[in-house]
């Protein structure tokens, strides 16, 4: 299993203000990776955290394809819910067993 190194967590007004220089200076460099590696240092990140940004905002606003981070939340939140109903389900199985064997260990009454 590969290591995850920690990243750091930037203020959303920092992802903002990114993407919005981004998305106003991007028309001065020759490239998105040109204005990704100009813009970054400037606010203190990556420039691949600044393009993961940009990326999320354009998903967001529909200009590109795939999960919005509405979708992936919600996706998040019910695949957690399921985790949990899960173990839920195997409590009430192991409990249900275990007080069905007891009925059958109990004497029988006439």
């Amino acid at each position: 299993m590969k290591k995850r190194t920690h990243t750091p967590s930037y203020p959303a007004e920092l992802r903002e203000r990114g993407v919005r220089l981004f998305r106003d200076h991007r028309s001065e460099y020759s490239s998105d990776n040109a204005a990704y590696r100009a813009i970054a240092p400037k606010l203190g990140c990556s420039p691949d955290s600044l393009r993961t940004w940009c990326q999320r905002a354009e998903r967001d606003a529909g200009e590109r394809p795939g999960l919005t981070t509405a979708e992936k939340d919600r996706i998040k939140d019910l695949e957690r819910e399921v985790r949990e109903l899960r173990t839920a389900n195997e409590i009430l199985k192991k409990a249900s067993a275990y007080f069905a064997q007891a009925e059958l260990d109990r004497p029988f009454r006439k």
